[in-house]
């Protein structure tokens, strides 16, 4: 499903207009990205927990040439499902 897709179905689902639900949207996505950069985890209770993990520095190697490439270190952001999103799926 794209983001398009969800501002429909959170349009038609809420009996919001198309530009309301786009900003519902916005709106969860954004206190996600805010909750993991103040906090380092967001817990959606029931459907998913989000983690933002820190990945240290390494060195990897081009597959091509097979030279050594520096990665840099970076957050990662891990999500685990939640019991009623897997009992959804299931």
């Amino acid at each position: 499903m794209s983001k398009t897709e969800l501002v429909t179905y959170v349009a038609e689902e809420a009996g919001l207009t198309k530009v309301d639900a786009a900003k519902a949207v916005e709106a969860v996505i954004a206190g996600v990205e805010k909750g993991l950069k103040k906090e380092g985890k967001v817990t959606i209770t029931g459907f998913a927990t989000f983690t933002a993990k820190k990945k240290a520095a390494k060195t990897g190697r081009n597959p091509r040439t097979g030279e050594p490439v520096k990665i840099p270190a970076r957050v990662a952001v891990t999500i685990k499902a939640g019991s009623k999103l897997k009992d959804a799926l299931n």
